[in-house]
């Protein structure tokens, strides 16, 4: 079986994580690890063929320096080798908020044809979209990109593709994958939340109310300072169940790529009884989203040797 070649949009602290997890689980299975193989593939056949980014001090640098070069303050856990992908410019339409950019300088000349000939060039198989949240015109360019070079595309943030009826329906016609929108951590303070409402609405409790109070200190929540972005983010974090919930997001620089959650859900019991239940969890942010995403990366090149072409499940 070939490999799965996989270019990277965003080398900010969730690639950092991604890069080092190949590097970290490709002699076999460790804790941490949902699928050793997935979809036929395993973690050693996965290759970082290309990548692009907008931060001047990004382009340029092969693939296993950018991802240390700040802002990026994502935790170390395996020393990659050089990998001989350099990180080329890529497409900056609404890529950069008012949030995070004063962190960088921002370049970002590149047009969906330059970066469809680079994909073609390196021969990549799967792109692998890291966006901030709110950048959904960057989102759609680097989908045109990926369509007119033959690639699958793997949405890891809160844009409007995945959930468009027109974005499928090119995909399918085109018969390339497409997998998305906001790929959700594998341990994260939603998929918590949501396992609470399921619990206690099947227990018979009504619940009306609840919040997630969230404080991290890496550019994703430097990002989510603004209000319209973080409008984005509310609208994929449903819990279900019809409860009310209030999402927040704080930039503390002093965590880095930690993430604090508050988590808080009310409700009424057997005989009208008055529950209140609280949870407070602390995770490294941009781990616990590289899992899925290797997962997700596997099983667009799968379906793509099957010749099966847009959304999958």
């Amino acid at each position: 079986m070939s490999n799965v070649n996989v270019a990277v949009i965003g080398v900010g602290n969730c690639v950092s994580s991604l890069v080092q997890g190949v590097e970290h689980y490709r002699d076999g299975d460790a804790p941490g690890l949902s699928h050793p193989v997935c979809a036929g593939y395993a973690i050693s056949q996965v290759r970082f063929t290309a990548a692009f980014d907008v931060n001047a001090a990004k382009l340029g640098r092969d693939l296993s320096e950018a991802i240390w070069t700040p802002p990026n303050n994502a935790r170390g856990f395996a020393t990659v080798p050089h990998l001989g992908v350099p990180v080329v410019e890529g497409i900056l339409a609404d890529g950069v908020g008012p949030g995070s950019a004063g962190a960088i300088d921002p370049r970002g000349g590149a047009t969906p044809g330059q970066v469809a000939a680079h994909l073609a060039e390196t021969g990549t198989h799967v792109v692998l979209s890291f966006l901030p949240t709110g950048a959904q015109q960057a989102t759609e360019l680097y989908a045109e990109a990926a369509l007119a070079a033959g690639c699958a595309f793997v949405n890891c943030m809160p844009a409007v593709l995945a959930r468009s009826p027109e974005w499928r329906r090119r995909f399918a016609e085109a018969g390339l994958p497409l997998i998305g929108d906001d790929l959700k951590s594998s341990f994260g303070a939603t998929l918590v939340h949501r396992a609470l409402v399921d619990a206690l609405t099947a227990s018979g409790v009504h619940l009306h109310d609840g919040h997630q109070l969230l404080g991290g200190g890496n550019m994703d929540f430097a990002n989510l300072q603004d209000a319209d972005r973080m409008k984005s983010k509310k609208d994929t974090k449903a819990t279900g169940a019809g409860t009310s919930t209030h999402v927040s997001a704080q930039y503390l620089p002093f965590l880095d790529d930690r993430k604090i959650a508050y988590l808080r859900l009310d409700g009424t019991g057997f005989g009208g009884s008055p529950l209140e239940v609280e949870v407070r969890m602390v995770v490294e942010d941009s781990p616990s989203a590289a899992g899925n995403a290797l997962d997700a990366v596997r099983h667009a090149k799968a379906a793509m040797d099957e010749g099966v072409g847009g959304l999958l499940g």
